[in-house]
């Protein structure tokens, strides 16, 4: 169905043939480049390994590992894992490198391998078109028998990473134990059915009820933490009387919340909510992607600090948030980045900050969402077609709205007096997604309609 090579990783559906779907051919080809610019950039031997709960985990897991064993490589695996998790075990190992095998939010047929540099965060869009090449040009070396790499196995490391998240220095364990939260999650029968009970059991909740336990990857519903896919979690909260319910998609570095009335708190307001409680302790600057809410803006000018947008995906926004000292950043997705924690998008300590905040508040969750600007996003997306050119597409757009201003650097960003509409190819899936935001609901809905038709005349 689909291979899709890009910074977000190397991405397809299982089965099928080479070079069209992510098969057992690809994952050693591609496994072996990587290991490859490992050996070339001269670190050390070391990588680390992790999986979330997809059916077809353990079957992409070991042949990467033993593609990395057979260039020579040491390897440490993680076992089922978190995609943060995995980035921090990087750093805990002192490792050159990590595989993270997930394919995040993408339904159960997907999987992928994203790959880390030795800072435990995703390699950049150069290292990138050195691993393609190499895998393109099968330019690889395999080691002989007596120089194999090692292979270990260690369960311990999420432990390590959640102590280091209770151990941060904005997280209040005692605050959020005194208030007795009752909580709801939503596994979506992944590994976030290991790591955040043991989180939250760590914070000292003992309440806590897990939907979509069972860690199988035959997901419950689309993984993707969006309100028509969190009814359950949402009639949940009800009938259990909790006083929150927690989302996250399969590799945990998403996360939204479910206020106590069932409704959504809204994924775009997780960042802006732990963003207002980092920022009023710790002034300085925020980012987001330029498909995220202009809350975000909102609360960081509020608590003196200057907000900055980046081109969508992780690593460009982790790029833009060195470059201008931003202490917290993330996506419009429920990605949050806390870089004194680490570099890369995290639902842990995301969980941790914003129950520190929502406990100091002394307000419900409900009441914590009524502090903020009541902007509306409307997310769509419009499936490709193979062979669609969408640079046509986008030239024509640009030509019909010239008269509006428009931001070229990732898509097309039209700004409508205070709406805005960003258009944009996905980098995981063959998709065209479709923002608009507006401060009334219905605007952001016909802002988004108005262009999906245009984007399907012209298809």
């Amino acid at each position: 169905m689909a291979l899709i090579k890009s910074i977000s990783g190397i991405r397809g559906t299982i089965g099928g043939k080479p070079n069209d779907n992510l098969t057992p051919v690809d994952i050693v080809k591609f496994a072996a480049a990587y290991g490859s610019w490992i050996l070339q950039e001269g670190h050390h031997t070391k990588i680390v390994i992790g999986r979330d709960g997809r059916i077809s985990g353990e079957m992409v897991s070991n042949l990467v590992i033993n593609t990395l064993l057979g260039l020579g490589l040491d390897v440490v695996d993680l076992g089922l894992s978190t995609t943060p998790t995995v980035e921090m075990a990087v750093k805990f190992e002192a490792a050159a490198g990590g595989i993270i095998i997930t394919a995040s939010h993408n339904p159960k047929e997907w999987n992928a391998l994203k790959m880390l540099n030795n800072k435990g965060e995703f390699i950049s869009g150069e290292e990138a078109e050195w691993i393609l090449r190499a895998a393109e040009n099968e330019d690889f070396k395999f080691a002989a028998v007596d120089k194999l790499g090692t292979y270990t196995k260690d369960d311990r490391l999420l432990q390590k990473h959640i102590n280091a998240v209770v151990d941060y220095h904005l997280v209040d364990a005692i605050s959020i134990k005194n208030k007795n939260f009752k909580i709801v999650i939503d596994a979506i029968n992944s590994t976030g059915a290991i790591a955040v009970p043991a989180l939250l059991k760590a914070l000292g909740i003992t309440e806590i009820v897990v939907l979509n336990e069972a860690i199988n990857g035959d997901f419950a519903h689309n993984p993707e933490p969006l309100p028509l896919h969190l009814k359950d979690l949402s009639q949940a909260v009800i009938t259990h009387q909790a006083n929150l319910g927690i989302a996250v998609d399969p590799d945990v570095d998403r996360l939204c919340f479910v206020c106590e009335d069932g409704s959504m708190f809204g994924e775009e307001y997780t960042l802006v909510a732990v963003a207002d409680y980092i920022l009023s302790k710790t002034r300085g600057n925020s980012v987001s992607n330029m498909s995220s809410t202009k809350a975000l803006k909102d609360i960081t000018i509020k608590n003196g600090g200057e907000y900055f947008s980046s081109i969508v995906g992780e690593v460009n926004v982790v790029k833009k948030m060195k470059a201008v000292h931003a202490v917290i950043g993330g996506e419009g997705n429920g990605g949050i980045i806390v870089p004194d924690l680490h570099y890369g998008r995290d639902a842990l300590i995301g969980i941790a900050l914003f129950l520190t905040h929502l406990a100091n508040s002394n307000k419900s969750i409900k009441q914590l969402r009524n502090t903020y600007p009541n902007y509306f996003i409307s997310k769509n997306k419009i499936e490709l077609p193979l062979g669609t050119n969408v640079n046509l597409i986008f030239d024509k757009i640009k030509e019909q709205y010239k008269n509006y201003p428009i931001n070229t650097e990732d898509g097309l960003k039209i700004e409508f007096d205070n709406d805005w509409v960003h258009l944009r190819t996905s980098n995981t899936e063959p998709i065209i997604r479709i923002y608009a935001e507006s401060n009334f609901e219905i605007t952001a809905n016909n802002i988004a309609k108005r262009l999906m038709q245009d984007i399907g005349k012209m298809m």
